[in-house]
């Protein structure tokens, strides 16, 4: 057997496994597109076996501005916050980098007693923003903690959505919400 056919047979089924860890945290079509190199077609074939369903239709959100708003800001900054963590302190590629930081991010959440408001695909897509700086953190003046901002946000009067929060914030009685006290 040639070490090329050898290489290709390995590598595909790198990709495969990848995929279905991909599948198995929740991410959409598009990510699976762009973080394997698996035709469309095996994709879904994959999709369908592992999920048991078809993959979700449609576009992909592509706004900034849900990372932004009160409590979508602050499990976004948390996911981001450990996402660039993980960059400083081990070396993985891109997809096993956003797999841990995201399961990191959703045990946190878990022990808060909170929802998870970001999907595994928010998170893949805030990753995206973050590298096309349409999106970066910003340290709080008060706290000094990072959170999720848009690049031209003033630095110097910024304040976090935990330390100056609107004025609706944590008023929610959903089971799950964040609860200012």
């Amino acid at each position: 057997m040639s070490a090329s056919i050898t290489k290709s047979v390995l590598n595909e089924s790198k990709q495969i496994e990848r995929a279905a860890m991909l599948i198995e945290m929740g991410a959409r079509m598009q990510v699976l597109e762009s973080e394997t190199t698996l035709s469309y077609e095996r994709l879904i074939r994959l999709y369908k076996e592992i999920a048991g369903k078809s993959p979700s239709k449609g576009q992909l959100p592509f706004s900034t501005d849900w990372f932004l708003t009160w409590q979508e800001n602050i499990h976004s900054s948390l996911f981001l916050n450990i996402y660039e963590y993980l960059s400083k302190g081990v070396a993985l590629d891109s997809a096993e980098q956003l797999t841990k930081a995201y399961r990191l991010y959703a045990e946190q959440i878990e022990a808060a007693g909170l929802e998870a408001l970001l999907s595994f695909t928010r998170a893949w897509r805030l990753v995206k923003f973050v590298d096309a700086n349409m999106l970066t953190r910003t340290a709080c003046s008060s706290c000094k903690g990072q959170f999720v901002t848009e690049p031209y946000e003033n630095a110097r009067h910024y304040q976090c959505g935990l330390c100056n929060p609107p004025a609706r914030a944590g008023k929610s009685k959903n089971a799950g919400a964040l609860m200012l006290h």
